[in-house]
């Protein structure tokens, strides 16, 4: 079992910037993709970015290019989201995931291993 943990949310005013970060625990491994997703209130959970395990990958939404940028550090088992350049529309739950399967976590988001997701607010 891998259990994981975001961190990072808040409130912050359009143009600001967060940073995310997602512990990993338990029976952890650099060979994990990891991602994140985020839910806005009344929509359905939507792809943000992922990462391969050695982090020589990446992947974005369309949505976040160019102003949100996804790390990991796998000796500190965690894995961040930078957030740049926030909107209003940037407004969700952003939740963390880990699977073994790139493919699969970018293009249909399913994963092993989910966060509990912590709060983004991004105020106009």
């Amino acid at each position: 079992q891998v259990q994981l943990a975001e961190s990072g949310g808040g409130l912050v005013q359009a143009g600001g910037s967060l940073r995310l970060s997602c512990a990993a625990s338990g029976r952890t491994s650099s060979r994990y993709v990891m991602g994140w997703f985020r839910q806005a209130p009344g929509k359905e959970r939507e792809f943000v970015a992922v990462i391969s395990g050695s982090g020589g990958t990446t992947n974005y939404a369309d949505s976040v290019k160019g102003r949100f940028t996804i790390s990991r550090d796998n000796a500190k088992n965690t894995v961040y989201l930078q957030m740049n350049s926030l909107k209003p529309e940037d407004t969700a739950v952003y939740y963390c995931a880990a699977t073994g399967d790139f493919a699969a976590l970018w293009r249909r988001g399913i994963a092993d291993y989910w966060g509990q997701g912590t709060q983004v607010t991004v105020s106009s």
